[in-house]
């Protein structure tokens, strides 16, 4: 694995390339959508390359230009893990809206309906025989500078994400679930843009 570290955005060279896909993951102070901000946002094109991006402050987000424009590109199938944070996180800082959006943990709770182990952990373990550490989860993203250790556990959590795609894929046209997967993808930004708003699962109640 060869990881890229910048500061604020991606080089433009990365929008030049003709993906049709990438897989994305952020980094954040905590789990709050309103306290905790974003710290690192951690991109793979499906290679051995992972490309992590540290924002030092919320006022270094005006400067990701070209990670917006990524962002935003409604072409580009953009894959999480948990994406719902993601997508909210993304969509809250950058004051954006995502669209073609894949979530590996909801495919996962789609395709394997036979455990309740939908981790990227025990996917990762269980569909690619990979051993994930989670040794550096709560650790502090907000740091002037990250260790290498902080980064090479932000750059596993996207490496596996294009294999994990075809993996599940093939489950879920094979249990005849991949129009329903596409259907909850696609109801994605809207549930993030709901967290951001403070609403939860309880407005779709009486």
């Amino acid at each position: 694995m060869v990881i890229h570290y910048y500061t604020n955005d991606i080089p433009s060279l990365l929008l030049k390339n003709e993906h049709t896909s990438v897989a994305l993951d952020t980094e954040a102070m905590g789990l709050n959508m309103i306290r905790d901000r974003m710290c690192l946002v951690q991109l793979c094109f499906g290679t051995d390359e992972v490309h992590l991006v540290h924002f030092r402050s919320k006022n270094d987000y005006k400067e990701a230009v070209n990670l917006i424009k990524l962002l935003s590109n409604d072409k580009l199938l953009k894959i999480f893990h948990f994406a719902r944070f993601d997508v909210a996180k993304l969509q809250q800082s950058f004051n954006i809206s995502m669209k073609n959006i894949y979530c590996t943990k909801i495919a996962s709770k789609l395709a394997r309906t036979f455990t309740d182990y939908h981790g990227l952990k025990s996917l990762c373990s269980e569909l690619l025989g990979v051993k994930l550490s989670k040794t550096q989860q709560t650790s502090n993203w907000g740091e002037e500078i990250l260790t290498e250790e902080q980064k090479e556990y932000a750059a596993y959590d996207v490496l596996y994400l294009h294999k994990l795609v075809d993996k599940l894929n093939k489950i879920l046209i094979r249990e005849e679930k991949m129009e329903v997967a596409q259907k909850c993808f696609d109801a994605i930004p809207i549930i993030s843009a709901l967290d951001i708003m403070g609403f939860n699962e309880q407005i779709f109640c009486f």
